[in-house]
């Protein structure tokens, strides 16, 4: 995995690296900072706020082998084109909103841009165009990365400044920039019936394999700790008392130490394998929600926990991708990550409102931590199962 990444790869990696990049940033991370100021000018609650995102998740799951089957027999570039323009377009509709129904609604329509426009459809692109897939993906997430890093100050800056509704429309004027990138720099839509996604790939044969029932436990363990921090991280912290400069600064350093655990892995290259990685990565995960438990409210306490979450998530997106490939193979890769996706609806569309109810019955977020760590627990010894299986 030594010096650049091949000619032919660096179009797509430019490409799906932006389009992921204000994409995630657009409509999944900015999503909490939006909570307080709705809630104050419109008297919703927490709850009712948090329930619009487990909405989109529950939506975007359902949508999503449809969407990796798309992939693999037709390609991506009008599926990641038409999904990120969706995004906009509901982006504007949330500006407007005033009613809780048509909150909901729009949130649900986002279940469907974020299956066609996020990260399992692009992967199943990097990894039917890609000469060197694992190297693309790795490139791909050094830019990701730095998704909040770069979209919580921001977000919150457009909050400041311009209020929550015309800070969506900001956000709305930048997601149109992933669409423009995949109809100007992916080649055109072919249908390929004869490949991955064809009719020789058994997809329910495939997901009854002890290495995909491994898989999709660690991954929807992961899903829910990621989910729900995603959420609830913002106020938890808030919670324990910290200035909000430095909740933010903690926020955000969620991006560099991801960049750090992945370039890491960059030098390391073929020393190492996917399945060696997220063993390392289901492991860190616990002990990371273990050091937020037990931290202090003291910024140098809980910047180990932001480092030990920040590096599993990190090195799990990877293995969220390449990792899947090398322990399943690559036949219907499409079909096959959008079956796991669909595999982690339940625990993604629970975590939201479920660490919500937990946080307003417990009168704070006491108990969340330690919650997450048992979780990430039980996904550490599925992603252990699923590495001891052979690809066959």
């Amino acid at each position: 995995m030594k010096g650049s990444p091949p000619a032919s790869d660096r179009r797509l990696i430019l490409c799906i690296a932006i389009g992921q990049l204000i994409g995630w940033g657009t409509l999944f991370s900015a999503f909490p900072l939006f909570g307080a100021p709705m809630e104050a000018e419109l008297g919703w609650t927490r709850t009712e706020f948090n329930a619009g995102l487990t909405l989109a998740l529950l939506v975007s799951g359902l949508a999503a082998v449809p969407a990796g089957r798309w992939v693999d027999r037709r390609g991506g570039r009008w599926l990641l084109t038409l999904g990120a323009w969706g995004g906009a377009a509901l982006l504007v509709a949330w500006s407007q909103v005033s009613a809780l129904p048509a909150y909901w609604a729009i949130w649900a329509a986002m279940g469907l841009a974020q299956a066609t426009a996020l990260w399992s459809p692009a992967m199943a692109v990097v990894v039917a165009q890609a000469r060197d897939p694992v190297r693309a993906i790795t490139g791909i997430t050094f830019i990701t990365g730095f998704t909040a890093t770069l979209f919580i100050p921001l977000t919150a800056l457009l909050i400041e400044r311009l209020g929550w509704r015309d800070a969506l429309l900001a956000l709305a004027g930048l997601q149109a920039i992933p669409g423009l990138l995949a109809l100007g720099l992916l080649p055109p839509d072919r249908p390929r019936t004869e490949v991955r996604g064809g009719s020789g790939f058994d997809l329910g044969r495939a997901m009854r394999r002890p290495a995909f029932l491994g898989l999709a436990g660690a991954l929807a363990a992961h899903a829910f700790i990621g989910v729900g921090l995603g959420a609830h991280a913002i106020p938890l912290l808030r919670e324990r008392g910290l200035a909000e400069a430095s909740i933010i600064v903690l926020v955000s350093l969620h991006g560099p130490f991801q960049v750090a655990a992945r370039l890491a892995l960059f030098a390391l290259g073929r020393r190492v394998t996917m399945r060696g990685v997220g063993r390392l990565a289901s492991l860190l995960a616990p002990v990371a929600m273990l050091a937020l438990g037990l931290a202090p409210p003291e910024f140098a306490w809980l910047l180990l926990y932001v480092l030990g979450w920040a590096m599993a998530d990190g090195l799990m997106t990877i293995v969220r991708a390449a990792g899947v490939a090398e322990i399943l193979g690559r036949e219907g890769y499409g079909a096959i990550t959008g079956a796991l996706t669909a595999v982690t609806v339940l625990p993604r569309t629970l975590a939201p409102v479920l660490i919500a109810l937990i946080s307003e019955g417990a009168g704070g977020y006491g108990p969340v931590p330690w919650l997450l760590a048992g979780i990430g627990a039980v996904g550490a010894g599925c992603f252990a199962m699923a590495a001891a299986q052979r690809n066959r």
